[in-house]
């Protein structure tokens, strides 16, 4: 075993793995044997590279890119099964550069250090290395930073893949030498187009051996959701369960035998999904609401999280302009907790729609944000005299309490023309509300209690 084999996570890669080069690239027939499918199915050169392309579309940078054999250091980021290693890999092959892979779940600095150790020997040998990282977002700070120095020099061509925001994961030092590309996930045309190439394929598919009939072939393609991984998986696995040389509907269903969405339960899908459920509610559209709580629910979110979220919705986005929400929200979540899933998810899906129904005000939300930023900025400031309790003979006779006015014993129970913030921040005003709703009442009686100010000699700010 080389010293490179013998490294946790570090697969080697032969060197001059060209896409056109034919089984050097894609393996010779005995290598075929035992791979699975999607394994095989990988593509050799760009040409057979399906989807992508407003990143490999004629004329884009990336392409050029590849085709001349020039590569650059890069984050690929996507869900899986859109091509990243694949990606990588032709990068490789197209410069004619080693391939080197580490991954994030196995290796450690060590690991990384003894495969820069091999880049080296490559470069003084005239060659080129492509250090591939697969789940570089598991790497913490300082596996990160081993790399740069490699990087920086130009020892190896450094490419990511990760399923999660770049921004959030990777340290700014890595993510500045390197161009970050985004993966989507292969639209329904694209995996089909993926499914039938493996149905077809004489060398590394079936070769016709197999038929896929049109029903089977659309709940696959939606089984797949975006994955072309999954998609060969699954038909491998019902051509497998089939009766016959044709792959059914049943044959399909058995092979998903679970949950087709995709959801990480907190990785970028997960707070992209919760971002979409809240800004529908905003949107006012209950439709849409649905949708996304539906579609978490599905894809196994805690329902209790989701309740949480519509709890600060009730606060953020509607608050008084209709102060039922809130407590809707409550309920719906105390529904939950006495019956649990499924029945449950019912009651949450009520407060959604209801939210995503009713007039918006972000008027608390925006004044509860001034008063704390003013609460931060404006240090201890002293509590006006009449506003302090007086429990004692002493604090009555430093004058605590003194020329505080009840407001119950004032007409109208208001006392027009007292001031309540501290004497040195003079008056402020946060809360200003629109006039959607409830909201637009309180705005009434909040102008008629200023008029009644104004009349006293205290102007509030507009």
């Amino acid at each position: 075993m080389s010293h490179q084999e013998g490294l946790p996570g570090l697969e080697p890669g032969p060197a001059g793995d060209r896409p056109e080069a034919g089984p050097a690239a894609g393996g010779g027939v005995a290598d075929l044997a035992g791979r699975p499918l999607a394994d095989r199915m990988r593509p050799r050169r760009l040409q057979e590279f399906i989807g992508q392309d407003h990143i490999l579309g004629e004329g884009r940078s990336l392409r050029e890119s590849i085709r001349a054999g020039r590569p650059h250091s890069m984050i690929l980021w996507g869900p899986p099964g859109t091509g990243k290693t694949t990606l990588a890999r032709l990068v490789a092959a197209a410069a004619d550069a080693r391939f080197l892979t580490l991954s994030a779940v196995m290796a450690g600095v060590k690991d990384i250090r003894a495969a820069m150790e091999e880049a080296t020997q490559i470069r003084a040998a005239g060659g080129r290395t492509i250090l591939f990282v697969d789940e570089v977002h598991r790497f913490n700070k300082a596996q990160q930073d081993a790399f740069l120095p490699w990087v920086e020099d130009g020892t190896v061509v450094f490419i990511g893949a990760t399923t999660e925001n770049p921004s959030f994961e990777l340290n700014n030092a890595l993510l500045s030498r390197a161009r970050v590309y985004v993966l989507r996930a292969l639209d329904e045309a694209a995996i089909a187009d993926v499914v039938r190439q493996a149905v077809a394929d004489p060398e590394r598919g079936y070769g016709g051996r197999v038929r896929l009939a049109d029903p089977a072939l659309a709940l696959l393609v939606r089984a797949a959701d975006g994955d072309a991984r999954r998609a060969l998986t699954t038909l491998e696995i019902a051509a497998d369960l089939a009766e016959s040389d044709t792959v059914d509907e049943p044959a399909i269903r058995e092979a998903v035998a679970g949950g087709t969405r995709r959801f990480d339960k907190g990785g970028d899908a997960f707070y992209e999904q919760i971002s979409a459920l809240h800004k529908s509610v905003r949107g006012s559209d209950p439709d849409a609401s649905l949708y996304w709580f539906c579609r978490m629910v599905d894809g196994g979110c805690d329902p209790l999280y989701i309740g949480r979220r519509v709890i600060r919705m009730a606060s953020e986005d509607i608050g008084n302009a209709d102060p039922r929400a809130l407590q809707i929200a409550l309920d719906a979540v105390a529904a939950y907790e006495r019956l649990g899933s499924p029945e449950g998810e019912l009651a949450l899906g009520q407060a959604v729609v209801y939210m995503a129904s009713v007039p918006k005000s972000n008027a608390v939300y925006a004044a509860y944000n001034a008063a704390m930023r003013d609460a931060r900025e404006q240090g201890s400031q002293e509590i006006p005299v009449h506003l302090r309790n007086a429990p004692t003979k002493l604090m009555k006779e430093l004058g605590y309490g003194r020329a505080y006015r009840y407001a119950h014993d004032e007409p109208g129970g208001y006392a027009a023309g007292e001031t309540y913030f501290p004497e040195a921040m003079g008056v402020r005003r946060y809360y200003r509300p629109l006039d959607r709703g409830l909201e637009s009442r309180i705005a009434e009686r909040l102008e008629r209690l200023h008029e009644m100010d104004r009349k006293a000699g205290l102007n509030r700010p507009d």
